[in-house]
């Protein structure tokens, strides 16, 4: 399935203060993340993914995921996720096991990119993942399984969605309630992603179906709304437009969650969240980061504001 049994709502979850966070360059403090977070959980979304339990040295970025995760606050109601690349940092996740409810674990579609991400095949990543989400389902954890390069890998070109539905069908035996299809480099266009999901809702009938689409070439929204029209009712996104792939060079960030929302309102669909609060949030994530931030909605406002209203 999509999503709820409303067809007019789309869930999204919030995902810029990890995937977002750890492309920046310059070190965010741990303060000023927790603020953003704060900002975030008060918007109308309801699920945020807040950090990642890697190793320092691979994202120093995110080294402070215990500190963040302790000092957040987040009102009851808001499900708070965190990223979990293996068995060890699920043993640390746990450690502040009362601080979430989701982990989302991940691995990529094709051998190429997973060998450059974590330094493994994907049979390999696949063994230990499965491993990870019995673990996490047996404390209670709702898991969220992430396949990074569902739509093309900038290594191997196209990926066969045939693949991708087998590696998703293994996460959901596995104990996954939801599957995340990433256009991590941005290379899905509107009819592939169209004829994925048709595909994907055949192969997959039980879970979740969520589509993490990357803005690099453009193309984001234009995806969404192929998504939507295929029945998906649940997306991942960035305020700000903040993000993108640390492998290759030049892959952009998300599609801006300000973005989203609003097209969707624009469509009549219902989301939960308040625009104006989410654009504050990344004024001040811009404000944070000491440069101009990508996304539409930011630049110019809400269609429904007035520019002179706006600060």
């Amino acid at each position: 399935m999509g999503g709820s049994g409303d067809s007019d709502f789309v869930h999204v979850r919030e995902v810029g203060p990890r995937d977002g966070f750890q492309n920046e360059p310059e070190v965010i403090a741990t303060g000023e993340k927790v603020r953003l977070i704060d900002c975030l959980a008060r918007t109308g979304l309801s699920r945020l993914e807040v950090t990642s339990f890697v190793r320092a040295d691979v994202i120093p970025q995110l080294a402070d995921a215990r500190e963040v995760l302790r000092a957040a606050d987040v009102p009851e109601g808001v499900a708070v996720s965190v990223l979990i690349p293996n068995e060890r940092g699920l043993d640390e996740a746990l450690e502040l096991r009362d601080r979430f409810a989701e982990v989302n674990v991940f691995l990529s579609a094709s051998e190429s990119h997973n060998r450059r991400n974590v330094n493994r095949s994907v049979e390999e990543s696949l063994a230990g993942l499965e491993r990870v989400v019995g673990r996490a389902r047996v404390e209670g954890l709702r898991c969220e399984g992430v396949i990074s390069v569902a739509f093309g890998c900038p290594y191997e070109g196209e990926v066969a969605p045939e693949r991708v539905f087998a590696i998703a069908s293994r996460l959901v035996a596995a104990g996954c309630e939801e599957i995340a299809f990433g256009d991590t480099t941005g290379m899905a266009n509107p009819r592939q992603v169209r004829e994925f999901f048709a595909g994907a809702h055949q192969s997959l009938p039980q879970g979740q179906l969520t589509a993490h689409f990357h803005n690099t070439r453009g193309s984001g929204l234009a995806n969404v709304l192929a998504a939507l029209d295929s029945g998906v009712r649940s997306f991942e996104s960035s305020f700000g437009e903040l993000g993108g792939c640390p492998v290759p060079r030049g892959a952009t960030g998300n599609i801006a969650t300000e973005d989203l929302v609003s097209m969707l309102h624009e469509m009549g669909h219902d989301t939960g969240v308040d625009l104006e609060a989410l654009v504050a949030c990344a004024r001040r994530a811009q404000e944070a980061l000491g440069r101009p931030l990508t996304s539409h909605v930011l630049t110019a406002g809400p269609v429904d504001w007035h520019p002179d209203a706006r600060s």
